[in-house]
């Protein structure tokens, strides 16, 4: 038997939602699932620093996007020495899981569609809120910005979905109906 300690409960319970969040941020299962290993890999190395008591789901969200900011980084300088001759998959393709109707299927589609045409700052802070439920300082602490930009981002994310799926857009004031 191996002297290893056994992972933090905490840990293995985060792991479903490191994948949806990688996914969010990658747009690609694989190199979500690449993603959350390096997250779970320099999580254990830095273990040492994680302090007892505090949010283990924030502290490896925060190593998520620390990792993803470094490799987009890289990718942006290894992009600079590619050819321009080199063949691309053009994209990133979501692929969702959906056991419901036709009509739901196609709506999921549409959003995640929509969701992937947010700028990356509001798509992060998006996920983050809605999909993992996180408080506005959790969000803030994870990608080291400021609460007020937490929010700002988060309404205008919200904004530009309702406006593109055909919603009510809060920031314009709907005509008031005169009845007679």
């Amino acid at each position: 038997m191996s002297d290893a300690p056994l992972p933090h409960p905490d840990l293995l319970a985060a792991i479903p939602r490191l994948r949806r969040y990688a996914r969010v941020l990658t747009g690609d299962v694989t190199r979500a699932d690449d993603l959350v290993q390096e997250t779970l890999a320099r999580g254990w190395e830095k273990r040492r620093l994680w302090v007892a008591g505090s949010d283990l789901r924030a502290w490896l969200f925060t190593i998520m996007h620390n990792v993803f900011v470094n490799q987009r980084a890289s990718a942006v300088r290894d992009a600079q020495n590619v050819s321009l001759d080199d063949e691309g998959d053009g994209g990133a393709a979501w692929q969702v899981p959906v056991h419901a109707s036709q009509q739901a299927h196609v709506e999921l589609q549409e959003v995640m569609r929509e969701l992937t045409r947010l700028p990356a700052e509001q798509r992060e802070v998006l996920v983050l809120a809605a999909v993992e439920e996180m408080r506005y300082e959790e969000i803030a602490e994870v990608l080291a910005i400021p609460v007020g930009t937490v929010m700002s981002r988060l309404s205008r994310a919200r904004a530009r979905l309702r406006r593109t799926l055909g919603g009510v857009d809060e920031d314009r004031p709907t005509p008031l109906k005169i009845v007679r």
